[in-house]
């Protein structure tokens, strides 16, 4: 079903055709900026431009596949707004059109009472966000949730959930184009650069070089935001550094061992919310995933290499003051790349009853960090402009949650912004 509406969406004026808004990116972020845009503009025509030859085929379709609530975030900030109430939109437009996902609830599991004070600060953090549900439940409770998980106290959050994110991405491009005729979607054509012809910007791609021209463009390049920002001349003095996060998955004989999500109390020194549980859509569960910096912003094999992108990353400051930070935790999140006995270990401490054989090895993935010169990767969700163009410059964890959220504000920010 699916390949024949793809072929149908992948209709597509000629080169040099001029559009009213181009979206570079067909991650969910671009596909929900291409759905909030064409809603709030029904009459413009839009195009969508995604270099691989289908949607979400990086970040997005790599996940966990967690529809997270704004448990984590700074009060405030435009991740945890938006989380939430992209959260509360992604649910809404999974019911709405059959979506397959399941809000099913999550445990944050404190093991020892050295981390109980990090779990109320978590309580408390989602209290002020306005987390609806949050609970705080003892070792007994927890049991009766997940009877094989081990931990003296936890925090219950029944409204995080999981989604099938690319079902979710291809939907809003299909619902997207269908509100406008001279809307397209063009897949298989790298974005390369961008020139300024009056009014307008030439995006120029790989396999159309005369370029197609916008009245504006949406930038959502994921793992290569900086390298297009610049291109289109945001001055921009971070880089975007990629690390890969392996997966494991249950056993069939071990997936009885995990009911819901299961996630431990993050470490507050450690920029990474550590390896969890996560039972996705389509029955399977996984377990991870750890962090390890990659030598590949697109490489999801564990001795994938690209000069180009190495030589940037080793090249900027900000990532050997976030190595200097963190060594200690970067050490053992390599060790655990390359052993599974050391992976099972971690797991352990939440389930105690796993062993080997209840694992098998599963997919990776690669998750942008925009970051600071000074290593700092905690920077919220970052979005720039040039004179008539917009830049999603950083949007990692929780932006495919929040993804809905985050078009409908770039899609106020057009309103403001954009002139037709």
């Amino acid at each position: 079903m699916w390949r024949r509406t793809f072929v149908a969406m992948s209709t597509l004026k000629s080169p040099n055709a001029s559009y009213d808004i181009i979206i570079v990116g067909g991650g969910i972020v671009g596909a929900a900026t291409f759905y909030q845009l064409q809603l709030r503009f029904p009459n413009r025509s839009l195009l969508l431009i995604e270099k691989e030859k289908e949607l979400a085929h990086h970040q997005t379709g790599n996940n966990s596949g967690v529809i997270h609530s704004g448990l984590y975030y700074p009060p405030g900030s435009l991740k945890a707004k938006n989380c939430v109430d992209g959260r509360r939109a992604l649910v809404k437009f999974a019911q709405d059109h059959g979506i397959p996902h399941d809000v099913c609830g999550k445990v944050v599991v404190a093991v020892d009472e050295s981390e109980l004070p990090m779990l109320e600060r978590i309580e408390g953090i989602g209290q002020k966000n306005e987390i609806e549900g949050l609970e705080r439940i003892t070792g007994d409770q927890l049991r009766e949730i997940e009877p094989h998980c081990k931990g003296i106290a936890a925090l219950h959050v029944p409204c995080t959930g999981i989604i099938d994110y690319r079902a979710a991405t291809r939907k809003m491009v299909e619902l997207a184009q269908a509100m406008q005729p001279n809307s397209h979607l063009r897949l298989g054509d790298e974005v390369l650069n961008f020139d300024r012809d009056g009014d307008e910007t030439i995006v120029r791609t790989a396999s159309a070089p005369e370029g197609f021209r916008g009245k504006h463009v949406v930038v959502c390049g994921g793992l290569q935001a900086d390298r297009l920002a610049r291109k289109d001349g945001v001055d921009l003095k971070e880089r975007v550094v990629g690390f890969r996060g392996d997966y494991y998955e249950l056993t069939d004989q071990a997936k009885h061992k995990v009911k819901h999500l299961i996630y431990p109390v993050p470490n507050p020194d450690f920029p990474f919310l550590g390896v969890h549980f996560t039972r996705m859509t389509d029955g399977e569960i996984e377990c991870g995933p750890n962090a390890v910096f990659t030598f590949k912003r697109e490489g999801y094999g564990k001795t994938d290499f690209d000069w180009k992108d190495t030589k940037e990353a080793l090249g900027y400051g900000g990532t050997w003051k976030l190595f200097m930070n963190n060594m200690a935790f970067g050490i053992n999140e390599y060790r655990r790349a390359f052993s599974k006995r050391l992976f099972l270990k971690t797991l352990q401490r939440m389930i105690p009853e796993l062993t080997m054989d209840d694992l098998r090895p599963g997919r990776s993935g690669v998750r942008a960090l925009l970051l600071s010169q000074d290593g700092d990767t905690r920077d919220d969700f970052r979005i720039s402009y040039t004179d008539r163009n917009i830049h999603v410059l950083n949007a990692p964890s929780p932006a495919a949650t929040a993804a809905l959220a985050i078009g409908d504000h770039i899609a106020e920010l057009a309103v403001e912004r954009f002139t037709f």
